[in-house]
């Protein structure tokens, strides 16, 4: 196969995936940066041949399972993914005949999800965290492993924990950026999610320059960015290797989406949410001095999130036709989607840490668990009543009398438990929460569960806060 770089000539897409020679851009950014000495860079990933960073693990996991001998023709691909990962292994897949099924979760961005099936996916759509959990019961790592388990033709290649995944930056990004910036930088920052990216970029640049600050973003606890994790979900991510990072800090939703907004608006690039969280983190932590150069990981564009963006402006969704049929949200929609993300409030959510330690005590509230009967059966917290979120109207009659009885609302992983707790508010109850992060959540602290056929069975040792 011969490539040509300077032409941008190929015999294949798979001739444009990056490396020092053929490197994403680096674009100097000056309209939304406040310093007056240090130069911030954003590097362009949406330039990957399949528009986002997670190329160059997509490529990289498949090149180490076929010189390993996991991967020979007929063998199908699994894995779990929060869009982009598994976008380019779908697309690198039917290049050389891996087909791919993807568990995901259903708060995914809906043009992703679209995108996966469009260019060929198997997707299944589950009741999971926007960034999936490995300990989950239910969640897209757990289903992804236990195909990989159970069916042979299956290979699973885990981005969660397999090094192929920060070998994929410390082979590319990392001498990407070294020689783009002629060995000048001394900043670089990445978002966490895999943190695949931010661990082998950084080993690389430490290598050639022990100087240069490593620094990761984080988003805030219960965020609507998909593909990074909260400082709690970073915690079930092998890849994570703190030690190695000189500084983290956390972005809140709105943070990140006005970031956003003035990328695209004021510079011109078509930047996504995780862009404008990983540069506001940046303007957090990188000082202004004279001779810092700072290089921001730019993940992907804003074009798969059109959903989540109209969520966070709502002034952008289209307006209602005349004729009666909507072209995008209506107001009662967007409405009733703010309602649901007020209620991530403290008064009306609790902590499973905090709603176990009400369990042990005489007063203690009533758990509904809205999920389906099969679910229910199958695991749940010892103690709890089953009536799915479909019943809630017709089982009206097995509810407290008392409108001020403690009621927790519970589901698998703390979304459908909130229109749960909504609708009850409605009925006059007054003191009704969801429970936060629910029965994966639960699971994940280590706290026991029953199921109608067996024991109550526990889990690990509870985590410390």
């Amino acid at each position: 196969m011969s490539h040509d770089h300077h032409l941008r000539v190929y015999d294949s897409m798979l001739g444009l995936l990056s490396s020092a020679e053929n490197p994403t851009p680096l674009v100097r950014l000056n309209k939304v940066v406040p310093f007056q000495h240090t130069q911030v860079y954003a590097k362009l990933e949406w330039y990957n041949p399949f528009g986002a960073v997670k190329d160059r693990v997509a490529e990289n996991l498949i090149r180490d399972a076929e010189e390993r001998g996991l991967l020979q023709p007929g063998k199908r691909l699994v894995e779990a993914t929060s869009g982009n990962t598994g976008i380019g292994l779908v697309m690198i897949g039917n290049a050389k005949g891996y087909p791919l099924r993807t568990p995901l979760s259903d708060q995914i961005p809906l043009e992703k999800r679209t995108v996966l099936r469009f260019l060929g996916t198997e997707v299944i759509e589950l009741d999971d965290s926007l960034c999936p959990a490995p300990g989950a019961p239910e969640g897209a790592i757990a289903e992804a492993r236990r195909t990989a388990e159970n069916e042979d033709d299956f290979e699973i290649l885990d981005q969660y924990v397999n090094e192929a995944n920060p070998s994929a930056h410390y082979r590319t990004t990392g001498p990407e950026i070294w020689r783009q910036t002629g060995g000048k930088i001394t900043h670089f920052v990445a978002g966490l999610g895999t943190c695949g990216t931010i661990t082998g970029t950084g080993r690389f640049l430490k290598e050639q320059n022990p100087n240069i600050k490593v620094l990761g973003v984080c988003p805030e606890e219960g965020h609507d960015i998909p593909g990074v994790r909260s400082q709690r979900q970073l915690q079930q991510t092998k890849l994570y290797r703190p030690d190695e990072y000189d500084g983290e800090v956390e972005v809140n939703n709105r943070e990140a989406y006005d970031l956003c907004l003035r990328l695209n608006r004021e510079e011109c690039i078509i930047a996504g949410p995780s862009s404008g969280m990983n540069l506001a983190g940046a303007l957090k932590m990188v000082p202004d001095e004279p001779g810092a150069v700072a290089v921001v990981i730019f993940c992907d564009n804003v074009f798969k999130y059109a959903s989540s963006v109209v969520r966070h402006f709502p002034e952008l969704a289209p307006a209602t036709e005349d004729n009666g049929e909507n072209s995008g949200p209506s107001k009662n929609d967007l409405l009733m989607a703010e309602m649901i993300e007020n209620l991530k409030n403290p008064h009306d959510t609790v902590r499973v840490k905090d709603l176990h330690e009400q369990l042990q005590e005489d007063s203690k509230p009533l758990v509904i668990d809205i999920r389906s009967e099969e679910m229910f059966e199958e695991s749940h917290i010892p103690g709890s009543v089953n009536i799915p979120q479909d019943d809630l109207g017709r089982r009206a009659g097995e509810l407290p009398e008392d409108r001020h009885a403690p009621i927790i609302t519970v589901c698998n992983i703390g979304k459908f438990s909130k229109h749960a707790t909504l609708y009850l508010k409605s009925k006059g109850y007054r003191d009704v929460r969801s429970a936060k992060g629910g029965l994966n959540e639960w699971v994940r602290k280590g706290f026991p569960t029953v199921s109608s056929q067996l024991e109550p069975t526990t889990s690990p040792a509870p985590l410390e806060e």
